[in-house]
């Protein structure tokens, strides 16, 4: 039985990664414009749309993806006879994967030998997709199913994930932070440093003044927490801010001898509640902080 990775679209991978190995994933939604968009890599809408808007003070919410979609999607698969392991944006964040496991119960009471494997893996965004790039990196090399699985159990609280953000104002109207904090931060130019904890939520590690430094911070973190393998894979995503992101990616190959960097916009999902000018940067770790 042959084995399909899945996952959705918050993993925030580039396009050409997708389509080129023909990776299957179920879409997000954003209510952008009083329109719904399925959130697929930038397809159905533009990053230029969709950042134009968000500088223009268009304010998106999110909804995730349901059951039935994960029904269907996973019936597919099975009825070709083919084993699943889906990779699923953190619990935390989002309900997408407790849809993934009510979808893989309906599917196992009518296909008693389905083979689903729902992985909830306690990240977002191009942690998510650094995750889900290393399954089909090892399914593409041959390795058994239980074997990508076990990698990915031993090894998903090891991705660390550190964001920074361009405007408070998100932040505000996602609930992530009160009003009074937002006023006080912009005035003084704060930048808060976020991280994925191990339960998979999103918390403020600290706050720094000035973009630079927290731009520095980033760097910093990565020389104190990196598995040091010059081989090692490492994602950036941006929120419409390429130029910071190259500048980010010339320090690691410079500083770290670092070769295999991925690069990508942060998706309408996570930029819903980030905004423009969210830069991140996630790499394995030793642990998480």
């Amino acid at each position: 039985m042959s084995t399909v990775i899945m996952t959705d679209s918050s993993c925030d991978l580039p396009l050409e990664y997708i389509e080129k190995n023909k990776i299957p994933f179920v879409s997000l939604t954003c209510h952008f414009k009083k329109s719904d968009y399925r959130d697929d890599f930038g397809s159905s809408l533009s990053y230029r749309e969709f950042y134009d808007g968000l500088r223009n003070g268009e304010m998106p919410t999110t909804s995730q993806v349901n059951a039935y979609q994960f029904e269907e999607t996973f019936k597919k698969f099975v009825k070709e006879g083919k084993s699943i392991i889906y990779l699923g944006m953190s619990s935390s964040i989002s309900g997408t994967v407790n849809s993934a496991n009510i979808a893989r119960q309906a599917v196992l009471e009518e296909f008693k030998d389905a083979d689903i494997t729902v992985i909830d893996t306690k990240s977002a965004c191009i942690g998510e997709g650094l995750l889900v790039y290393r399954a089909v990196e090892m399914l593409k090399k041959g390795m058994a199913k239980e074997d990508i699985i076990k990698w990915i159990e031993d090894n998903k609280l090891k991705v660390n994930h550190w964001f920074i953000v361009g405007s408070l104002k998100h932040l505000r109207y996602g609930g992530r932070i009160s009003g009074a904090a937002a006023t006080i931060g912009t005035l003084m130019k704060i930048n808060p440093l976020i991280c994925i904890d191990n339960s998979g939520k999103l918390i403020n590690h600290t706050n720094i003044r000035g973009r630079k430094k927290a731009i520095k911070f980033l760097l910093n973190k990565f020389k104190e927490d990196s598995i040091k393998d010059k081989d090692q894979i490492v994602t950036i995503s941006h929120g419409d801010c390429l130029e910071e992101a190259l500048c980010l990616e010339a320090l690691l190959k410079e500083e770290f001898g670092i070769k295999n960097i991925i690069i990508n916009y942060v998706g309408p999902v996570i930029a819903s509640h980030t905004g423009p000018d969210m830069l991140s940067l996630c790499f394995i770790g030793k642990n998480r902080e």
